[in-house]
């Protein structure tokens, strides 16, 4: 992703210098731990790269609102988003208590928001009852409909999160399923999710919109890295234009797409490159461990 940097926890501070200079009011963390095993226990370690990285954040730039993800994918071994079976399918139940234990992690580091991304069945319910009993009242942001995409690709090797063996389509959400959308986004509701977000962006502005009818809560459309990767591929090949001001003009207008013609919020990655003036977008870091 031309532009993009993985980020030690040394770097933090100054990262968080500029995010208030350029008046970029969120993040969304996504950590890349030392080692990884079967059951992704980084993503819930009281020590791990992510609750690490909030700590630091916060304590360089008390008003940045941090958004933690939640996924086993970028800690698992096999790079799956959850508990897989020895026959080599993924068990939604076992994995539910695994994704709650990281998001009351999360949100004892000082999360502010909490964006479970991993589509188990469930895990909205079980992440809510999870951060209430632990006397956390902290947002939910469901990724309630995610489509299997080869959008994803950069973010996965950015990551080191593709899957060993397989793919995620046994829980991920079937590209030509339009409806499905809407029952994934009303049972979130129903689950306890204050926001909901429609991934990728640009390929679904038609979900977003039924989306945006269909609920009367915050709705978000991330603007994932293939989508952002294949923006910068043609500005670097000059087919828009070769420039500084071509690259910030198609980043607006993209993220723009989504987020002026729903009343979105919208996530982006590389927000930080496209202007001083991007109060409404997350940035995106990735966290070597």
């Amino acid at each position: 992703m031309p532009g993009q940097d993985r980020l030690g926890l040394d770097a933090l501070a100054a990262e968080a210098d500029d995010l208030a200079r350029l008046r970029v009011p969120a993040v969304l963390l996504f950590g890349l731990p030392a080692s990884k095993d079967e059951r992704g226990s980084g993503a819930w370690a009281r020590d791990g790269i992510v609750q690490d990285a909030i700590w630091r954040l916060k304590d360089a730039n008390p008003e940045l609102l941090v958004i933690g993800d939640v996924c086993l994918c970028e800690y698992t071994s096999h790079g799956h988003c959850g508990i897989v079976r020895p026959a080599g399918s993924v068990d939604n139940d076992a994995s539910l208590p695994l994704l709650a234990e990281t998001s009351v992690s999360l949100a004892e580091a000082g999360c502010d928001i909490i964006a479970p991304s991993d589509m188990m069945d469930g895990r909205v319910g079980a992440i809510r009852a999870a951060l209430d009993g632990a006397g956390f009242h902290e947002p939910i942001l469901s990724y309630a409909a995610k489509f299997a995409s080869a959008f994803y690709g950069p973010f996965r090797e950015a990551a080191d999160s593709a899957p060993a063996f397989g793919d995620r389509r046994g829980y991920q959400m079937d590209p030509a399923n339009g409806r499905m959308a809407l029952d994934e986004v009303l049972t979130d509701v129903g689950e306890g999710a204050e926001m909901v977000m429609v991934k990728p962006a640009l390929p679904y502005l038609d979900v977003i919109r039924q989306v945006r009818d269909a609920v009367d809560l915050p709705v978000a459309a991330y603007n994932v890295s293939g989508e952002y990767s294949m923006l910068m591929a043609a500005v670097q090949n000059g087919w828009l234009g070769r420039g500084p001001r071509d690259r910030r003009d198609a980043d607006k207008h993209s993220a723009g797409r989504s987020r002026y013609r729903h009343h979105l919020s919208c996530e982006t990655v590389g927000t930080a490159t496209i202007s001083p003036r991007t109060e409404a977008f997350p940035s995106v870091c990735h966290l070597p461990g």
